[in-house]
């Protein structure tokens, strides 16, 4: 309020701010955090060590397992409880919260990529390159087993050659293969 009684605009105090504030980080050698690895946990007070702890669990258990209920078998046995969070009265689940000791966490707050949809997403992600995995590996043993078959089953025949046979190579060495035909198109004379 300035002295006339009118509200002072405060709608720059924004880039004001924000110029200040990489002012100070350039002038003191600061920087930005790149990712949770390097944070030093053991001196973490709570809520924040609580929230680390599943950090941890969920990225070591997430890439092992292919479906929502393996997760949560994953995660209970490290101590953490998962709750899934519907849209209103419906059985649509929108969210999942995750639970250790007296604290609760939104997967999104844990990080980002833990939030439903995304752990979602890579949980298919994993079930579809496990199947996709079990497939290659059938399909290559049922080849293996069918290549052996046909193989026993020839005996052997193609594995003898004659003593004063030429190889088709050696025969002709300046063989050019033929060359296509061109075909022309429109008028010709």
């Amino acid at each position: 309020v300035d002295n006339n009684g009118k509200t002072i605009s405060d709608s720059n105090d924004r880039y004001r701010s924000e110029k200040i504030c990489k002012e100070l980080t350039k002038q003191y050698g600061l920087y930005y955090s790149t990712g949770k690895e390097n944070v030093k946990q053991n001196r973490l007070k709570e809520p924040d060590k609580t929230r680390y702890e599943i950090y941890e669990a969920l990225k070591a258990s997430i890439p092992r397992c292919k479906d929502w209920q393996q997760l949560v078998r994953e995660l209970d046995k490290a101590g953490i409880k998962t709750k899934f969070k519907t849209k209103g009265n419906t059985t649509t689940v929108e969210g999942v919260r995750f639970r250790k000791g007296e604290y609760t966490f939104n997967g999104s707050k844990v990080d980002r990529i833990f939030s439903y949809s995304k752990i979602d997403y890579q949980l298919s992600l994993n079930a579809r390159q496990s199947m996709q995995q079990d497939q290659a590996q059938s399909i290559s043993a049922t080849v293996h087993n069918g290549t052996e078959s046909i193989v026993s089953g020839l005996g052997g025949l193609f594995d003898i050659r004659p003593a004063g046979s030429q190889d088709d190579d050696q025969a002709y060495p300046y063989r050019q293969p033929k060359k296509k035909k061109k075909r022309r198109y429109g008028r010709q004379m």
